[in-house]
Protein backbone atom coordinates (compact mmCIF):
# COMPACT_ATOMS: atom_id res chain seq x y z
CA UNK A 1 0.00 0.00 0.00
CA UNK A 2 1.79 3.30 -0.92
CA UNK A 3 2.55 5.90 1.75
CA UNK A 4 1.02 9.44 1.70
CA UNK A 5 3.05 12.26 2.58
CA UNK A 6 1.23 14.98 5.39
CA UNK A 7 1.66 18.43 4.69
CA UNK A 8 3.56 20.13 7.96
CA UNK A 9 -0.74 21.36 8.44
CA UNK A 10 -2.09 18.58 8.45
CA UNK A 11 0.36 16.65 10.64
CA UNK A 12 -0.46 19.72 13.36
CA UNK A 13 -4.30 19.07 13.11
CA UNK A 14 -3.54 15.44 13.95
CA UNK A 15 -0.76 16.05 16.82
CA UNK A 16 -3.76 18.54 18.18
CA UNK A 17 -6.36 15.63 17.76
CA UNK A 18 -4.23 13.13 19.36
CA UNK A 19 -4.38 15.37 22.35
CA UNK A 20 -7.92 14.42 23.54
CA UNK A 21 -11.25 16.43 23.20
CA UNK A 22 -11.11 17.66 26.81
CA UNK A 23 -8.58 20.55 25.80
CA UNK A 24 -9.44 22.01 22.43
CA UNK A 25 -6.37 23.93 20.61
CA UNK A 26 -6.48 27.00 18.30
CA UNK A 27 -6.22 26.59 14.59
CA UNK A 28 -3.33 28.04 13.17
CA UNK A 29 -4.12 29.81 10.20
CA UNK A 30 -1.10 30.76 7.64
CA UNK A 31 -1.24 33.65 5.78
CA UNK A 32 -0.54 33.41 2.25
CA UNK A 33 3.18 34.99 1.04
CA UNK A 34 3.14 38.62 -0.44
CA UNK A 35 5.73 39.39 -3.39
CA UNK A 36 7.66 42.11 -2.29
CA UNK A 37 8.28 45.53 -5.05
CA UNK A 38 11.40 46.32 -3.17
CA UNK A 39 14.85 46.27 -5.35
CA UNK A 40 18.11 47.00 -4.23
CA UNK A 41 17.68 48.79 -7.78
CA UNK A 42 15.14 51.38 -6.88
CA UNK A 43 15.66 55.40 -7.07
CA UNK A 44 17.28 56.81 -3.57
CA UNK A 45 14.35 57.78 -1.49
CA UNK A 46 14.57 61.77 -0.56
CA UNK A 47 11.91 63.65 1.98
CA UNK A 48 9.04 65.87 0.43
CA UNK A 49 10.66 69.57 -0.21
CA UNK A 50 14.27 68.01 -0.58
CA UNK A 51 16.44 69.27 -3.26
CA UNK A 52 19.50 66.60 -4.11
CA UNK A 53 21.18 68.97 -6.25
CA UNK A 54 21.63 71.88 -4.04
CA UNK A 55 24.95 71.54 -1.86
CA UNK A 56 25.97 73.41 0.84
CA UNK A 57 30.03 73.98 1.54
CA UNK A 58 29.36 75.01 4.67
CA UNK A 59 27.22 71.46 5.60
CA UNK A 60 29.98 69.27 3.95
CA UNK A 61 32.77 71.29 6.16
CA UNK A 62 31.02 70.62 9.29
CA UNK A 63 30.01 66.81 8.16
CA UNK A 64 31.39 63.85 11.09
CA UNK A 65 30.67 66.07 13.76
CA UNK A 66 33.39 68.78 13.01
CA UNK A 67 32.34 72.32 12.86
CA UNK A 68 32.50 74.88 10.37
CA UNK A 69 35.21 77.85 10.82
CA UNK A 70 32.08 80.17 11.99
CA UNK A 71 31.02 77.98 14.39
CA UNK A 72 34.40 77.37 15.84
CA UNK A 73 35.03 81.26 15.60
CA UNK A 74 32.01 81.92 17.53
CA UNK A 75 32.01 79.87 19.92
CA UNK A 76 35.46 80.45 21.22
CA UNK A 77 34.22 84.38 20.69
CA UNK A 78 31.31 83.34 22.75
CA UNK A 79 33.35 81.49 25.31
CA UNK A 80 36.17 84.91 26.09
CA UNK A 81 33.06 86.95 26.01
CA UNK A 82 32.00 84.67 29.20
CA UNK A 83 35.36 83.84 30.82
CA UNK A 84 37.61 86.52 29.73
CA UNK A 85 40.68 85.37 31.90
CA UNK A 86 41.04 82.26 29.50
CA UNK A 87 42.57 84.74 26.84
CA UNK A 88 46.21 84.01 27.73
CA UNK A 89 46.04 80.34 28.45
CA UNK A 90 44.16 79.84 24.82
CA UNK A 91 44.98 82.16 22.42
CA UNK A 92 47.77 80.53 20.79
CA UNK A 93 46.26 77.18 20.28
CA UNK A 94 42.89 79.08 18.90
CA UNK A 95 45.82 81.22 16.80
CA UNK A 96 47.39 77.61 15.50
CA UNK A 97 44.21 76.16 14.30
CA UNK A 98 43.42 79.63 12.72
CA UNK A 99 46.93 79.05 10.84
CA UNK A 100 45.46 75.27 9.70
CA UNK A 101 41.86 76.84 8.49
CA UNK A 102 42.13 79.44 7.27
CA UNK A 103 43.98 79.11 3.79
CA UNK A 104 41.61 81.87 1.52
CA UNK A 105 40.70 85.35 1.34
CA UNK A 106 36.93 83.89 1.83
CA UNK A 107 38.06 82.53 5.14
CA UNK A 108 39.91 85.51 6.54
CA UNK A 109 37.47 87.43 4.99
CA UNK A 110 34.68 85.48 7.23
CA UNK A 111 37.07 85.77 10.17
CA UNK A 112 37.45 89.08 9.91
CA UNK A 113 33.90 89.93 9.89
CA UNK A 114 32.83 87.40 12.56
CA UNK A 115 35.62 89.11 15.14
CA UNK A 116 34.06 92.77 14.08
CA UNK A 117 30.33 91.94 14.62
CA UNK A 118 30.96 90.75 17.83
CA UNK A 119 33.17 93.30 19.63
CA UNK A 120 30.53 96.03 17.77
CA UNK A 121 27.35 94.24 19.11
CA UNK A 122 27.86 92.40 22.11
CA UNK A 123 28.78 94.97 25.66
CA UNK A 124 32.14 95.15 26.81
CA UNK A 125 33.99 93.12 24.11
CA UNK A 126 35.73 95.67 22.41
CA UNK A 127 38.17 95.67 24.86
CA UNK A 128 38.57 91.65 24.45
CA UNK A 129 38.31 92.17 20.75
CA UNK A 130 41.13 94.65 20.34
CA UNK A 131 43.40 92.48 22.41
CA UNK A 132 42.60 89.29 19.80
CA UNK A 133 42.74 91.44 16.77
CA UNK A 134 45.78 92.50 18.04
CA UNK A 135 47.54 88.71 18.81
CA UNK A 136 45.56 87.43 15.16
CA UNK A 137 47.61 90.44 13.33
CA UNK A 138 50.99 88.85 14.76
CA UNK A 139 50.79 85.28 14.59
CA UNK A 140 48.11 84.64 11.27
CA UNK A 141 50.30 83.70 8.77
CA UNK A 142 48.21 83.68 5.76
CA UNK A 143 48.69 86.74 3.83
CA UNK A 144 46.82 87.02 0.68
CA UNK A 145 47.31 89.83 -1.98
CA UNK A 146 43.45 91.13 -0.84
CA UNK A 147 45.74 92.16 2.64
CA UNK A 148 46.15 90.43 5.79
CA UNK A 149 44.66 90.64 8.77
CA UNK A 150 45.45 93.51 10.15
CA UNK A 151 44.56 95.64 6.84
CA UNK A 152 41.36 93.73 5.89
CA UNK A 153 40.39 94.31 9.63
CA UNK A 154 41.14 98.18 8.99
CA UNK A 155 39.33 98.18 5.59
CA UNK A 156 35.72 96.83 7.41
CA UNK A 157 36.36 100.25 9.70
CA UNK A 158 36.60 101.96 7.21
CA UNK A 159 33.49 100.94 5.95
CA UNK A 160 31.71 102.25 9.18
CA UNK A 161 34.09 105.47 9.49
CA UNK A 162 32.93 107.13 5.95
CA UNK A 163 29.23 106.93 7.22
CA UNK A 164 29.81 108.89 10.53
CA UNK A 165 28.40 111.73 10.17
CA UNK A 166 24.81 109.76 8.90
CA UNK A 167 25.37 107.73 11.66
CA UNK A 168 25.44 110.62 14.25
CA UNK A 169 22.50 112.18 12.93
CA UNK A 170 21.01 108.85 12.52
CA UNK A 171 18.17 107.21 15.46
CA UNK A 172 18.50 106.03 18.04
CA UNK A 173 19.35 102.37 16.81
CA UNK A 174 21.93 103.67 14.65
CA UNK A 175 23.66 106.16 16.83
CA UNK A 176 23.82 103.14 19.37
CA UNK A 177 25.58 100.68 16.80
CA UNK A 178 27.87 103.70 15.65
CA UNK A 179 29.16 104.45 18.99
CA UNK A 180 29.67 100.70 19.83
CA UNK A 181 32.10 101.18 16.59
CA UNK A 182 33.39 104.10 18.26
CA UNK A 183 34.82 102.53 21.35
CA UNK A 184 36.21 99.14 19.64
CA UNK A 185 38.23 101.64 17.14
CA UNK A 186 39.34 103.33 20.72
CA UNK A 187 40.77 100.08 22.00
CA UNK A 188 42.18 99.38 18.87
CA UNK A 189 44.28 102.50 18.91
CA UNK A 190 45.30 101.58 22.18
CA UNK A 191 45.87 97.83 21.64
CA UNK A 192 46.81 97.39 17.86
CA UNK A 193 50.84 96.90 18.05
CA UNK A 194 52.49 97.88 14.81
CA UNK A 195 56.38 97.57 14.15
CA UNK A 196 58.16 100.35 12.51
CA UNK A 197 60.68 99.89 9.95
CA UNK A 198 63.51 99.80 12.83
CA UNK A 199 61.32 97.14 14.94
CA UNK A 200 60.10 99.76 17.00
CA UNK A 201 56.43 99.20 18.21
CA UNK A 202 54.10 101.93 17.53
CA UNK A 203 50.53 103.06 17.37
CA UNK A 204 48.57 103.29 14.11
CA UNK A 205 48.57 106.60 12.95
CA UNK A 206 45.64 105.95 11.10
CA UNK A 207 43.37 105.42 13.72
CA UNK A 208 44.57 108.51 15.71
CA UNK A 209 43.63 110.56 12.88
CA UNK A 210 40.50 108.55 12.77
CA UNK A 211 39.19 109.08 16.55
CA UNK A 212 39.89 113.16 15.64
CA UNK A 213 37.42 112.82 13.05
CA UNK A 214 34.84 110.54 15.07
CA UNK A 215 35.14 113.28 18.35
CA UNK A 216 34.16 115.59 15.66
CA UNK A 217 31.35 114.05 14.17
CA UNK A 218 30.13 113.47 18.04
CA UNK A 219 30.48 117.16 18.85
CA UNK A 220 28.77 118.49 15.57
CA UNK A 221 25.40 116.20 16.94
CA UNK A 222 25.48 117.67 20.42
CA UNK A 223 22.31 115.20 21.66
CA UNK A 224 23.23 113.39 25.01
CA UNK A 225 24.31 109.85 23.94
CA UNK A 226 26.40 111.21 21.28
CA UNK A 227 28.25 113.34 23.97
CA UNK A 228 28.18 110.64 26.80
CA UNK A 229 30.21 108.88 23.78
CA UNK A 230 32.39 111.58 23.21
CA UNK A 231 33.24 111.49 27.36
CA UNK A 232 34.07 108.03 27.18
CA UNK A 233 35.93 107.95 23.82
CA UNK A 234 37.94 110.81 25.56
CA UNK A 235 38.14 109.45 29.23
CA UNK A 236 39.85 106.58 27.34
CA UNK A 237 42.45 107.78 25.01
CA UNK A 238 42.80 111.28 26.06
CA UNK A 239 46.10 111.20 27.73
CA UNK A 240 47.39 109.33 25.20
CA UNK A 241 46.20 111.05 22.11
CA UNK A 242 47.22 114.43 23.91
CA UNK A 243 51.04 112.96 24.33
CA UNK A 244 50.69 111.73 20.55
CA UNK A 245 49.17 115.49 19.40
CA UNK A 246 52.03 117.30 21.60
CA UNK A 247 55.10 115.22 20.03
CA UNK A 248 54.06 116.75 16.75
CA UNK A 249 53.17 120.18 18.28
CA UNK A 250 49.17 120.19 17.58
CA UNK A 251 46.98 121.87 20.26
CA UNK A 252 44.28 119.03 19.35
CA UNK A 253 43.04 118.71 22.71
CA UNK A 254 43.35 122.15 23.13
CA UNK A 255 40.61 122.60 20.72
CA UNK A 256 38.87 119.70 22.12
CA UNK A 257 38.20 120.92 25.17
CA UNK A 258 37.42 124.17 23.35
CA UNK A 259 34.54 122.37 21.72
CA UNK A 260 33.11 121.08 25.17
CA UNK A 261 33.28 124.50 26.65
CA UNK A 262 31.47 125.33 23.83
CA UNK A 263 28.63 122.58 24.12
CA UNK A 264 28.44 122.90 28.13
CA UNK A 265 27.50 126.77 27.09
CA UNK A 266 25.15 126.12 24.04
CA UNK A 267 23.64 122.76 23.49
CA UNK A 268 20.53 121.85 24.68
CA UNK A 269 21.87 118.62 26.60
CA UNK A 270 20.59 117.61 29.93
CA UNK A 271 22.77 118.54 32.96
CA UNK A 272 23.69 115.53 34.20
CA UNK A 273 25.75 115.17 30.57
CA UNK A 274 27.08 118.91 30.99
CA UNK A 275 28.32 117.75 34.41
CA UNK A 276 29.91 115.04 32.90
CA UNK A 277 31.64 117.41 30.55
CA UNK A 278 33.08 119.49 32.86
CA UNK A 279 34.68 116.94 34.84
CA UNK A 280 36.06 115.20 31.63
CA UNK A 281 37.77 119.27 31.65
CA UNK A 282 38.37 118.77 35.38
CA UNK A 283 40.35 115.44 34.30
CA UNK A 284 41.98 117.12 31.60
CA UNK A 285 43.67 120.22 34.09
CA UNK A 286 44.80 117.05 36.30
CA UNK A 287 47.35 115.25 33.42
CA UNK A 288 44.12 113.07 33.15
CA UNK A 289 44.90 111.72 36.17
CA UNK A 290 48.64 111.04 35.88
CA UNK A 291 50.90 111.23 39.04
CA UNK A 292 54.70 112.43 37.67
CA UNK A 293 57.79 111.80 40.28
CA UNK A 294 59.08 115.26 40.14
CA UNK A 295 62.56 113.89 41.91
CA UNK A 296 64.72 110.79 41.55
CA UNK A 297 65.07 108.87 44.81
CA UNK A 298 66.90 109.87 47.27
CA UNK A 299 68.19 108.32 50.93
CA UNK A 300 66.44 109.69 53.26
CA UNK A 301 68.58 111.48 55.72
CA UNK A 302 67.43 114.44 58.55
CA UNK A 303 68.22 117.20 56.19
CA UNK A 304 65.39 116.27 53.32
CA UNK A 305 63.23 114.34 55.64
CA UNK A 306 60.98 115.65 58.10
CA UNK A 307 59.60 112.02 59.09
CA UNK A 308 63.63 110.75 59.69
CA UNK A 309 63.54 110.44 63.27
CA UNK A 310 59.48 109.70 63.41
CA UNK A 311 60.05 106.10 64.25
CA UNK A 312 63.29 106.29 66.43
CA UNK A 313 63.59 105.02 69.84
CA UNK A 314 62.74 107.14 72.72
CA UNK A 315 64.97 107.29 75.61
CA UNK A 316 65.08 108.60 79.30
CA UNK A 317 67.66 110.57 81.36
CA UNK A 318 68.36 109.41 84.94
CA UNK A 319 66.03 112.49 86.00
CA UNK A 320 63.52 111.06 84.00
CA UNK A 321 63.66 113.37 80.92
CA UNK A 322 62.70 111.99 77.08
CA UNK A 323 65.47 112.08 74.22
CA UNK A 324 65.79 110.73 71.11
CA UNK A 325 68.12 110.99 68.29
CA UNK A 326 66.97 114.39 66.97
CA UNK A 327 67.72 116.07 70.37
CA UNK A 328 70.62 118.06 69.63
CA UNK A 329 72.23 116.58 72.82
CA UNK A 330 71.56 112.99 71.72
CA UNK A 331 75.26 111.43 71.92
CA UNK A 332 76.17 113.03 75.18
CA UNK A 333 72.86 111.93 76.62
CA UNK A 334 73.01 108.00 75.23
CA UNK A 335 76.92 107.89 76.45
CA UNK A 336 75.78 108.83 79.74
CA UNK A 337 72.44 106.35 79.68
CA UNK A 338 75.33 103.56 78.83
CA UNK A 339 78.10 104.51 81.32
CA UNK A 340 74.35 104.01 83.86
CA UNK A 341 73.70 100.69 82.87
CA UNK A 342 77.42 99.39 83.56
CA UNK A 343 75.94 99.81 87.49
CA UNK A 344 73.38 97.10 86.37
CA UNK A 345 75.25 94.60 83.91
CA UNK A 346 72.71 91.84 84.41
CA UNK A 347 69.72 93.97 83.29
CA UNK A 348 68.85 95.30 79.67
CA UNK A 349 67.17 98.02 78.79
CA UNK A 350 63.53 96.71 79.67
CA UNK A 351 64.39 95.55 83.03
CA UNK A 352 64.51 91.94 82.32
CA UNK A 353 67.09 89.62 84.55
CA UNK A 354 69.76 88.10 82.91
CA UNK A 355 71.06 86.92 85.76
CA UNK A 356 71.04 83.25 85.68
CA UNK A 357 69.73 80.71 88.41
CA UNK A 358 71.39 80.93 91.91
CA UNK A 359 73.51 83.87 91.21
CA UNK A 360 74.43 84.75 95.23
CA UNK A 361 73.90 88.22 94.86
CA UNK A 362 70.71 88.00 94.02
CA UNK A 363 70.25 84.90 96.44
CA UNK A 364 70.71 87.01 99.37
CA UNK A 365 68.01 89.07 98.91
CA UNK A 366 64.97 88.81 100.96
CA UNK A 367 61.45 89.21 99.70
CA UNK A 368 60.55 90.66 102.94
CA UNK A 369 59.42 94.33 103.21
CA UNK A 370 61.91 96.21 106.44
CA UNK A 371 59.01 96.70 108.93
CA UNK A 372 59.19 100.34 108.92
CA UNK A 373 58.42 100.48 105.41
CA UNK A 374 56.03 97.84 106.02
CA UNK A 375 54.16 100.31 108.54
CA UNK A 376 54.49 103.57 106.40
CA UNK A 377 52.67 101.23 103.20
CA UNK A 378 49.92 99.94 105.31
CA UNK A 379 49.52 103.66 106.55
CA UNK A 380 49.65 104.94 102.66
CA UNK A 381 46.78 102.31 101.71
CA UNK A 382 44.48 103.29 104.66
CA UNK A 383 44.84 107.42 104.20
CA UNK A 384 43.98 106.81 100.62
CA UNK A 385 41.38 104.80 101.22
CA UNK A 386 40.02 106.86 103.47
CA UNK A 387 40.04 110.02 100.93
CA UNK A 388 38.34 108.44 98.01
CA UNK A 389 35.45 107.27 100.53
CA UNK A 390 35.03 111.55 101.26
Amino acid sequence: MPQTKVSPVSQDKIAAHDCGSAMAKPQLVVAPVATSKLSVNAPEFYPSGYNPSFTDSSFEDGCDGYPTLTEYVQDFLNHLTEQPGCFETEIEHFAETLNGWVTTDEALQELVELIYRQATSVPNFSYMGARLCNYLSHHLTINPQSGNFRQLLLQRCRTEYENRDQAAKGDEATRKQFHAFVLFLAELYLNLEIKGTKGQVMRAEILQTGLRELLNALFSNPVDNNLICAVKLLKLTGSVLEDAWKEKGKTDMDEMVQRIENVVLDANCSRDVKQMLLKLVELRSSNWGRVHVTSTYREATPENDPNYFMNEPTFYTSEGVPFTAADPDYQEKYQELLDREDFFPDYEENGTDLSGAGDPYFDDIDDEMDPEIEEAYEKFCLESERKRKQ
